[in-house]
């Protein structure tokens, strides 16, 4: 049976400078890090400053910049000197990307002679074989071994030496121009791909939907495969343009689930361009394959309402349905409305995410009760949140009549009925959407125009009483 274990039989030596082909090789890791800085935006892009401190060699050589995302976007790498900006320069750029795995360090060897070691349990001794690597399609080694072909062999590939092209970590590697005897403080800077955020929202309703408490927590989610330690976090907020290119698409990951408690707003909020930039007040470590939250804002004491609404379809009105074509039921759905200002309890400008609701049953357990996704949403601005569909409050929608009065001229006559099984009185919306030229000739219940297509009834429904809502329309196409 063939091992999968890889022995790597190589006489290294750890150094941070050496001098090969008459230039200096200098490597530095996060050890060497100052400090970083992660801003995170909401379309998969993250921006990038690592800032080291670095003793150069003056003259011209080699810097390797480990420990980056593997996720950069190579084309966006921008280098400088903070203390000595005029005396270092980058001569040439390199991401060094092909990375150590077991079937790339076999795909170095095709070709060449390696040794399969294998234990002779019986005899307890370790049998090493020499054999030259004839292919390894597919994954599956084919050797050459005293003339003769193995489709396989058992044992435990060792290789000479580590091939000089692939490397352990993704790497920056700069040809440098320094005149400076002193040491740099190196910035780095780049953008990233697979670092995301978004805001998640949790509204308690009170007993009476009248009011309700909001938390927001920020959900960082780091793939981009690199750690970046005591960072000082930035979000954005706001739909930036990127260009849709390959190197966007999101690979799949691992996830790892922290939550930091806070009893405070721990970001500092400001106006940024045409967007909102979040910044946290302290420094935070982002693993690499991890999701993090973040209490972003409490606020207590909420007023909000909810509206039932029965919402139509334009094509109700050019057509005559038949009795068994009618679907009379329609669903009356749910919504929570609370507006986004400081008179409220808020006014902080909120960003994009999924907001909970949740609300105590008689026995004081917090029950969930429906979610929906919000857009970012200024300041002074309503929020409205789809919740679900009520249970105990009945639409049924009938066409009482039809009349085609011309070739594009349609006259018909509708009836929404409203029951209500709750032990209280409801408010019940309806919007119908109208098309074409349209006119009201006759109305059971008041309207109001909400815009050139739209009216919308208000109907007070009591408790255990049907409600019949009833209007003409003539509707030109």
């Amino acid at each position: 049976m063939r091992s999968h274990t890889l022995f790597l039989i190589i006489s290294m030596m750890s150094v941070s400078v050496s001098s090969v082909h008459a230039q200096t090789i200098v490597k530095s890791t996060q050890d060497d890090q100052a400090r970083v800085e992660v801003t995170v935006y909401n379309g998969n892009l993250g921006l990038i400053k690592d800032i080291r401190d670095l003793k150069l060699p003056q003259g011209e050589g080699e810097l390797r910049f480990m420990d980056v995302a593997s996720a950069i976007r190579p084309v966006t790498v921008h280098v400088r000197s903070v203390n000595n900006p005029g005396q270092f320069h980058v001569l040439e750029q390199n991401y060094e990307y092909d990375l150590i795995d077991y079937n790339k360090l076999l795909n170095k060897y095709v070709g060449h002679t390696i040794k399969l070691m294998d234990r002779n349990q019986y005899q307890d001794r370790k049998d090493i074989t020499e054999a030259i690597l004839v292919s390894n399609n597919n994954n599956s080694p084919v050797y050459e071994i005293n003339n003769e072909i193995y489709l396989g062999h058992p044992g435990y590939h060792i290789l000479p030496r580590l091939p000089e092209n692939l490397i352990a970590k993704p790497t920056l590697t700069w040809l440098y121009a320094n005149q400076a005897p002193q040491g740099h403080q190196i910035e780095v800077s780049y953008l990233t791909r697979d670092i995301t955020w978004q805001a998640d929202y949790i509204f308690v309703l009170n007993p009476d939907d009248t009011k309700g408490d909001l938390s927001g927590w920020v959900t960082i989610d780091n793939k981009s495969g690199a750690m970046y330690k005591q960072a000082q976090l930035k979000l954005v907020a706001g739909e930036v343009e990127q260009l849709l290119e390959d190197y966007l698409q999101r690979p799949s990951g691992v996830y790892k689930m922290l939550s930091e408690e806070a009893t405070a707003p721990q970001f500092a909020q400001e106006n940024f361009f045409e967007y909102h930039l979040y910044d946290l007040q302290r420094p935070t470590t982002i693993k690499d394959k991890e999701t993090k939250q973040i209490s972003l804002l409490e606020a207590v004491g909420i007023m909000a309402r909810k509206e039932l609404l029965v919402d139509g379809t334009p094509g109700y009105f050019v057509r005559y349905y038949r009795p068994q074509d009618q679907d009379y039921k329609q669903p009356v759905m749910v919504y929570v409305h609370f507006k986004n200002s400081q008179e409220n309890q808020l006014g902080m400008p909120l960003p994009a995410g999924v907001l909970r609701l949740y609300k105590k049953d008689s026995k004081g357990s917090l029950q969930f009760v429906g979610e929906d996704r919000i857009k970012h949403t200024p300041k002074d601005e309503e929020i409205k949140v789809k919740v679900g569909e009520a249970f105990d409050v009945v639409a049924e929608r009938r066409q009482i009549s039809f009349k085609q009065l011309t070739t594009q001229m349609y006259e018909s006559v509708w009836e929404i009925t409203l029951r209500n099984h709750k032990d209280k009185d409801v408010d019940v919306a309806i919007i119908e959407p109208l098309q074409g030229s349209w006119q009201i000739m006759e109305e059971s219940h008041p309207y109001r125009k909400l815009d050139a297509f739209n009216i919308r009834f208000d109907v007070r429904v009591p408790k255990d009483i049907e409600v019949k809502v009833t209007y003409k329309v003539r509707v030109g196409i």
